[in-house]
């Protein structure tokens, strides 16, 4: 019989050859003309009189998609921006052949966002401290779950120029650490979309009501690109805060309320699994003392943040579990994560408050939480929160 040991190692590398070439490639593309990208990476970021980072505006659109690129995972991918008469084009080296596309499609949704914008200022709504901010620099192909929350604050573009820096993606992210996401794979679960682009300061939120419906088309358009990967795999998602799970049920229908699980259709066939979370700022209004009455206003802060945190874990949970397996039920997911920071784990949810929003030691945090008063607390953690019982912001 004739045999081909002689072919098959070598069929073996040529395969190895394509793959490594597929995992290599060239992808050029043409971001469009000068005046295009300066509005759709916010150009300059951070000048006054002074400029705070004195960059190009080719080097400001390579480090937001430098930051891409490094979010996917392709450590050595190398980017350059050039311009050509007044047209700037993208060469990013070290990425798959088609990594173009979903950078393509977030600048097209971006000129949507540019027309709302646009419409919001000629009607007189638009505020001389905001700024027009795309969603830039976070994973274009290998996302693992979706945030849909308010609006970004304004030093993620002014100081940070990087969109998942904000006290409140940080505090996320450590809440998905927490949930067994290694730090530096915690990027790849936090693909953002802000129903408002809109960067402004931290306590805008207010403000910012009523200008929703001049989004309307880049919502809901990045709402379909992202909720899908390029593979057609179903992304879970989770709103943030009243303002996002009221959009929700504007645009989709479903109420989603804190721990509350929802299905939406972005586009025809496709079923996303949405979770209701506290916005995750909205624990430092719950937890405040000065947010309540009486000779008890501590001991009310610390029994509603105890309550807030338990219910974040419990989301950040989810998030985590089912961003990395992608088959897995989302109701069973939520009931699992539910009993193990509300009932098994009550105390490390407790200590975890102490040690992040009080700022006690380790040791502190378990004293205080082996406490008797604390310890009457946390037998109601999975009792509702009354809203009536804390701080509007957020809720």
């Amino acid at each position: 019989m004739f045999k081909l040991t002689g072919l098959i190692p070598a069929t073996l590398a040529l395969a190895a050859l394509t793959l490594s070439a597929a995992a290599h490639a060239d992808v050029d593309l043409k971001l469009g003309s000068t005046e295009r990208v300066t509005r759709l990476f916010a150009y300059p970021n951070n000048c006054s009189v002074i400029c705070f980072r004195n960059w190009s505006l080719e080097q400001t659109v390579a480090h937001y998609l430098s930051q891409s690129v490094q979010r996917d995972g392709y450590t050595h991918a190398k980017v350059l921006v050039k311009n050509d008469n007044g047209q700037l084009y993208a060469e990013i080296s070290g990425v798959p052949k088609g990594y173009d596309k979903p950078l393509a499609a977030l600048l097209d949704a971006g000129d949507l966002a540019y027309t709302g914008a646009s419409k919001l200022n000629a009607d007189g709504k638009w505020a001389y401290s905001w700024y027009l901010f795309l969603p830039l620099g976070m994973a274009l192909e290998n996302r693992k779950s979706i945030e849909l929350l308010h609006f970004p604050p304004d030093y993620s573009l002014t100081q940070a120029q990087d969109y998942l820096r904000s006290n409140t993606t940080d505090r996320w992210a450590t809440l998905l650490t927490v949930n067994g996401i290694p730090a530096e794979q915690t990027p790849a679960y936090q693909t953002i979309i802000d129903i408002a682009p809109i960067a402004a300061p931290a306590n805008a939120g207010s403000d910012l009501e009523g200008v929703y419906d001049y989004f309307k088309e880049y919502q809901t358009t990045l709402v379909k690109q992202f909720s899908q990967t390029a593979k057609g795999t179903t992304l879970p998602m989770v709103a943030f805060g009243a303002p996002v799970r009221n959009w929700i049920k504007q645009q989709y229908g479903p109420t989603v309320n804190v721990l509350g699980l929802a299905t939406i259709s972005p586009s025809a066939g496709v079923n996303v699994p949405v979770l209701g979370s506290n916005h995750p700022s909205y624990i430092w209004y719950a937890a405040d003392p000065k947010s309540y009455t009486g000779d008890d206003a501590q001991a009310k802060a610390d029994a509603a943040g105890l309550k807030v945190m338990g219910q974040d874990l419990s989301a950040a949970c989810w998030q985590a579990d089912m961003g990395s397996k992608l088959t897995s039920n989302a109701q069973t997911t939520l009931d699992n994560c539910t009993r193990t920071w509300q009932v098994t784990q009550k105390v490390k949810t407790c200590e975890l408050f102490y040690t992040s929003i009080r700022n006690l030691s380790e040791q502190q945090a378990v004293t205080q939480c082996a406490s008797t008063p604390i310890k009457a607390q946390l037998k109601q953690l999975q009792a509702p929160l009354p809203e009536s019982a804390v701080p509007a912001p957020y809720l």
